[in-house]
């Protein structure tokens, strides 16, 4: 299940102690990839992936420095059973992402998430197991199995025949639907109030807060006024389900889910808070864990129930640890009970670096090494002719 975790979070401990510069880091995580998995593992590494992966990408997080936690004490995300029980609650949620999916949309996956595909190529990550809905893994690196832990925001998906429809074209729905809103959100994108890259253009419209997972809250908006569509199939099949099931999907004059309604509701593709993980998305999860030797914790504090569980799972499996993360880290001391005997990077790292900055360099030490070590094992040596000409 998906819970979210408030406490506050201790600093961590560097490890090894000299890793605080980026040279240093380096230096430790090179020694962690390269060094032989302990007591027989695979020597493969595992990629856990969080918010803070995706911040260098414009998105909000969580818990990091400028994370909505910490920002905005007041913020709530909203639970399954509110979505699924309460129509004004959809009608809040789905408004909310009608103005923050155009900028979730318009970014991209940035150094960060490229430099896990080259640690791919490299032969170091085999699978990643991310707990964010961006996409971005995906996109940046198809050729690595990613299972995506809490789904993704590409697709809204039905509740009752569980059929998955494209975001972009609901998106388009929810504009035909809320003519008003949909000119606010012109208005809103053309100030630049809703541009990541310049966060001061937020005052342009007042009480605007931009949250995790595409969500942006405007202060006193109109969310009842909001309206959204029923799943095409079910609408489709309503006489069927009416007689089969005793359900009804309603409309009004254009088109848009009418309260009152029994099915037809639909949700984004994502686990949210309170929700279950999908049985076979949670053994995926578990396998990539198995199949891995080490595993690399990235931008996450790891506060959710459902990765901090995999992490544990790796440290009950032997499995080293490599953490890079800006802030604390739930149950750390649980990865790092001795810090202080762990003076190399070839069992644990720790570090408090961005990763679009700290990765990258990875790489190019990798690669660098890979060459110089190429460059070593192919040079011809040279003759030694000293039997030869021993006797002249």
């Amino acid at each position: 299940m998906r819970i979210p975790y408030r406490d506050p979070l201790p600093p961590p401990a560097i490890i090894p102690r000299s890793a605080t510069t980026l040279p240093a880091a380096v230096a430790a995580l090179v020694q962690f990839l390269t060094s032989p998995s302990p007591n027989g593992l695979p020597e493969s590494t595992v990629v856990l992936s969080g918010a803070g992966l995706s911040v260098a990408s414009g998105l909000a997080d969580y818990r990091g420095v400028n994370g909505t936690y910490r920002v905005n004490k007041a913020y709530h995300p909203i639970y399954y059973s509110e979505f699924m029980a309460s129509h004004t609650s959809r009608q809040r949620y789905w408004a909310r992402s009608f103005l923050g999916w155009p900028t979730l949309h318009n970014a991209a996956p940035n150094a960060g998430h490229y430099a896990i595909r080259d640690l791919g190529r490299l032969g170091f990550v085999k699978s990643v197991i991310t707990q964010n809905v961006d996409s971005f893994h995906s996109t940046a690196h198809p050729d690595i199995q990613t299972t995506e832990l809490h789904g993704y925001l590409r697709a809204a998906v039905c509740t009752t025949c569980r059929e998955e429809f494209s975001r972009d074209v609901f998106q388009h729905e929810l504009a035909r639907l809320n003519p008003t809103w949909d000119s606010f959100l012109h208005d809103a994108l053309a100030s630049g109030a809703l541009n990541p890259d310049d966060p001061s253009k937020k005052t342009v419209l007042k009480g605007l807060r931009t949250n995790p997972d595409g969500d942006v809250d405007l202060a006193d908006a109109p969310y009842t006024t909001f309206r959204y569509p029923p799943c095409p199939h079910c609408l489709a099949e309503s006489p069927r389900l009416m007689r089969n099931q005793g359900l009804a999907v309603d409309v009004d004059e254009d088109g848009a889910w009418k309260d009152g309604s029994t099915a037809g509701v639909l949700k984004p593709a994502v686990v949210m808070f309170g929700e279950n993980i999908p049985k076979r998305v949670k053994m995926a999860a578990e396998a990539a864990i198995d199949r891995a030797g080490k595993i690399l914790v990235l931008g996450t504090s790891l506060a959710t129930a459902s990765a901090w569980m995999l992490a544990r799972k790796a440290k009950e499996r032997g499995m080293p640890i490599a953490v890079i993360n800006l802030g604390g880290v739930r149950g750390e001391e649980l990865f790092f009970p001795d810090p202080d005997v762990l003076r190399s990077g070839a069992h644990a790292v720790r570090v408090e670096l961005p990763t679009d900055r700290l990765l990258p360099a990875l790489v190019d030490e990798l690669k660098t090494q890979s060459v110089a070590g190429d460059s070593e094992a192919t040079r011809i040596p040279e003759p030694n002719n000293s039997e030869a000409f021993k006797d002249i």
